[in-house]
């Protein structure tokens, strides 16, 4: 598992800021560089490939993308706009870490600012004869780069926002998690198997001091604090719990209360709001407000409904995949686990709720209740079929064509049974 600083450090990477600065400050080191290659190089070149243009090509590359960094931004709101109005809030964070558009915008800004130093550098007489040749090469490189950004930017526009590819960034965000949960189910410590009579006697509680959501867990800091005295943890919570001041966070026991205590509390990254990263729950439960917004009345549209029970399929799919039990990493933690139960719950809950009165909604539901009883985890024969009763209890009663409540009846018949 990552430490917290270097959490904290991946969510710095993720930021709009970060890349731009980045790119502008290799854009504005290629316009120095000029400077220092210039005297390697022969008289005479300049005149041969036409360095002379190069103040007006500068000049359009200041002008131009300006306006198109302009452009792109209000098209970046409005899309993150659709996005939260007809898919999810919860969606619009992963859109704005979305790297594509974070490249091409740091592109313009960085050749932009490219453009400028140029400029002014131009305008100082800095760079000479030999200088402008190797300025002139440089700005060819980056009008093919401004280019091809241009070009993948008009496609990727296309879909920005749109609920479709909305909907694959959040299932990719979820199966990223999920795997990484599978791979280190117990954040590299041991299980807990019961976070309430499973703590032994005697161990002193470690509280939060502040109220909000458990955002990441540095085990190998928590690990690091219990070695030094021989100590044991038991987590009491995961990430995506919701904790207050009185909520334990962790028991301990042989440990200093005074100072040992503190280090396992500032192992815990606890803010205003859930990420996707530790948290595969927390996928699950944005995929069902996607299928629960589309299933309104003021949407209607339980198509979306339907794409959203397939991915709940595949995602789900990846928890059930087999692993190889690898050893504890951090043998003096214990840390509860994510059941099948709660992951059914997150997804399939919201939507037999909210759709319980369509007929291709339910009917979908029981089909995917069918498909999960067929997987590898036998966890999954159970709480298919407990999901497929429950669904099927809510279609009874809201639904009051007869035909409709058969076919239900009928696709639920098929759930736990092994062809």
């Amino acid at each position: 598992m990552i430490s917290k600083w270097q959490w904290l450090l991946s969510l710095v990477t993720r930021r709009l800021w970060f890349r731009a600065t980045l790119i502008s400050l290799l854009a504005v080191g290629a316009a120095l560089l000029s400077l220092l290659i210039s005297p390697y190089l022969p008289f005479g070149l300049s005149a041969k490939i036409g360095a002379d243009a190069v103040d007006r090509i500068l000049d359009i590359i200041a002008t131009s993308m300006l306006a198109v960094t302009t452009f792109s931004l209000s098209t970046m709101v409005a899309a993150y706009s659709a996005a939260t109005s007809n898919v999810t809030p919860r969606a619009t964070k992963l859109l704005i870490e979305d790297s594509t558009t974070q490249n091409v915008l740091a592109t313009f800004v960085g050749s932009f600012l490219y453009s400028l130093v140029a400029i002014i550098t131009l305008s100082m007489g800095a760079y000479g004869e030999r200088g402008r040749v190797v300025l002139f090469v440089v700005t060819v490189l980056v009008i093919f780069l401004i280019v091809a950004t241009l070009l993948r930017w008009i496609d990727y526009l296309q879909r920005l926002g749109r609920v479709g590819e909305t909907t694959d960034v959040v299932e990719d965000a979820t199966v990223r998690a999920m795997r990484a949960r599978r791979k280190k189910p117990y954040l590299g410590g041991q299980l807990l198997a019961d976070p309430v009579i499973g703590i032994p006697e005697g161990c002193h509680p470690v509280f939060a001091q502040r109220i909000g959501y458990v955002q990441h867990i540095d085990t190998a800091a928590i690990a690091h604090a219990a070695r030094s005295n021989g100590g044991r943890v038991y987590l009491s919570v995961l990430p995506g719990t919701f904790v207050d001041l009185k909520r334990p966070l962790a028991w301990c026991s042989s440990l200093d209360p005074a100072e040992d205590l503190t280090d396992i509390r500032d192992a815990f990254t606890i803010a205003t709001e859930r990420t996707f990263d530790q948290d595969p729950r927390f996928g699950m439960s944005v995929l069902a407000e996607i299928a629960s917004r589309a299933l309104s009345p003021a949407i209607n549209d339980p198509g979306t409904a339907i794409d959203v029970i397939g991915r709940a399929v595949r995602v789900l799919s990846v928890w059930s995949e087999e692993t190889e039990e690898s050893k504890a990493q951090y043998p003096n933690i214990w840390v509860p686990q994510i059941t099948p139960a709660e992951l059914f719950n997150d997804i399939f809950v919201p939507i037999a709720r909210d759709g319980q009165h369509m007929v291709e909604v339910q009917v979908r539901l029981q089909k995917a209740f069918a498909a999960l009883a067929r997987s590898a985890d036998p966890t999954y024969v159970g709480e298919a079929m407990r999901h497929s009763a429950d669904a099927l209890a809510r279609a009874e009663a809201a639904m009051a064509f007869g035909p409709d409540i058969a076919r239900v009846r009928d696709a639920s018949s098929l759930v736990g049974v092994t062809v």
